[in-house]
């Protein structure tokens, strides 16, 4: 099967460097979360992809994970949530309904961005560390949430 965009031939690329294929499964999994866009969890993801399996989702999510082509959320909800890798898309953060569990993407102007990284490397720095990279979670009651 041919690799129809760059983002097939990165997420390839990072499969064999663990000694994994890019198998049709996985292919099908890549397209669903790239179509949906943003944080999605397993039953959501099986609802819009009639192509994969709950048994080779479960399996191919964890293996994809582990090669750094997807990010596992995980925020007490009753389910986690999936996404391509941030290093695949763009840098951005999420915010979370603490009473139904979705999890919304959003990004910050690039003058907050910076802000915020440099605070982030003044408190590393202050502790000895390297910071590498940051995630900002937000925790909300979502607005149906709110109107129920």
């Amino acid at each position: 099967m041919a690799l129809t965009t760059e983002l097939d031939r990165v997420i390839a690329d990072r499969l064999e460097q663990h000694d994994m294929r890019y198998t049709s499964g996985r292919r099908a999994i890549v397209a669903a979360l790239r179509a949906i866009g943003g944080p999605v969890t397993l039953p959501e993801l099986l609802t819009f992809s009639g192509e994969v399996t709950q048994s080779s989702a479960y399996r191919n999510l964890a293996l994809m994970q582990e090669a750094g082509v997807v990010r596992r959320l995980v925020h007490g909800a009753d389910h986690a949530h999936f996404e391509l890798a941030e290093e695949l898309t763009e840098h951005h953060h999420h915010l979370i309904c603490e009473t139904c569990g979705t999890v919304e993407d959003f990004t910050l102007d690039d003058e907050l961005e910076r802000a915020l990284d440099d605070a982030f490397v003044r408190v590393a720095q202050a502790t000895g560390a390297t910071p590498t990279s940051h995630l900002i979670d937000v925790f909300v009651v979502c607005s149906n949430c709110t109107a129920s």
